[in-house]
């Protein structure tokens, strides 16, 4: 049974974690700007990005992706979708 004070706890965790989630999202979005996405192209790019994680590991198994992966998976957004992107 949950008493008032873990009631407390559990939605301040809560709330932690979509912070967490909303400040990941921004940090995404200003990898990609610096990459080169067009600001109009943004959220397509986000987007993209996502589905793009599945095609670039789909044949390898990780459980965490590091830097290395995360810029893995923009330089195939920039040859695959280069229409998203600022002439670099």
């Amino acid at each position: 049974m949950l008493t008032k004070s873990k009631d407390q706890e559990l939605f301040d965790s809560k709330v932690e974690v979509e912070e967490l989630a909303m400040q990941l999202a921004d940090m995404l979005g200003a990898a990609l700007y610096f990459a080169g996405v067009k600001e109009n192209r943004m959220q397509e790019a986000v987007e993209a990005y996502l589905n793009a994680i599945d095609e670039v590991f789909e044949n390898e198994d990780i459980e965490k992706m590091g830097y290395e992966d995360i810029v893995r998976t923009i330089k195939y957004l920039q040859r695959n979708k280069g229409y998203l992107f600022r002439n670099i």
